[in-house]
């Protein structure tokens, strides 16, 4: 635990999903002293953020902030409103659309708390768990944002204009679910404590038949093991 007090900082988006938790994992083991953020932002579940607890006890972080944003006002996607989450039976069937359960802006608003937040602990290094291969196609998991991110961070900080250069990682961004699980077991990832799902029951047991769900499972049946979580059907 000393060590890890002084490590550099670095600010991690933890969602409580399967992506995110093996992100915090990474950064941890690239040295730095993770500092959590979670966003309760009008999104369908709470079950989220409570595993993003779940999470963030079980691999250790220096801080744990949830944070209230409403982006239900807005609407116009599945997670956030009234549409209905798509349900496939099997990942052939996710097409190469944009899905509705694009959250429009989500992931620049996350990272812009995220970026107010390493300016005050003055840490120089933001983590999210983004995926451009095993994901629903959303325009702001790709590579090309990321790298338009960082340039905006460079021109929009104090330290940036002082010279210090923010990196945004994102260590995932080029592995499939298989891989993103078979490097989370060996960093320690209870994917037990996680949830992925778009559309849970009652009792957070997973829906099995959304987006997430089916590209999960996939990828514990392609690693020959069983998905830890609960699911309804």
């Amino acid at each position: 635990m000393n060590q890890l007090a002084s490590a550099p900082r670095a600010v991690v988006l933890l969602s409580g999903g399967l992506d995110s938790a093996t992100t915090l994992a990474v950064a941890r083991s690239e040295g730095f002293r993770p500092y959590a953020l979670t966003f309760r932002y009008g999104q369908r579940h709470a079950w989220e953020v409570q595993a993003s607890r779940r999470v963030a006890e079980s691999l250790g972080v220096a801080e744990h902030r949830v944070v209230q944003i409403d982006l239900r006002q807005f609407g116009c996607s599945a997670l956030t409103g009234d549409l209905a989450v798509p349900k496939r039976s099997s990942v052939a069937e996710i097409g190469g659309e944009i899905p509705v359960t694009y959250v429009p802006g989500r992931n620049t608003i996350f990272l812009a708390y995220a970026l107010c937040w390493a300016e005050v602990l003055g840490c120089q290094d933001i983590y999210l768990g983004v995926n451009a291969l095993d994901y629903s196609g959303y325009p702001d998991c790709r590579p090309e944002y990321l790298a338009a991110f960082q340039r905006l961070a460079q021109l929009a900080t104090r330290s940036g204009v002082e010279g210090q250069r923010l990196t945004i990682h994102a260590p995932l961004i080029d592995r499939t679910k298989a891989q993103i699980i078979q490097l989370g077991l060996q960093l320690g990832v209870d994917y037990g404590l996680t949830t992925s799902c778009y559309d849970p029951a009652a009792d957070g047991a997973a829906c099995g038949q959304c987006d997430a769900c089916l590209l999960r499972r996939r990828g514990f049946a392609e690693n020959q093991l069983t998905d830890p979580i609960r699911y309804a059907t």
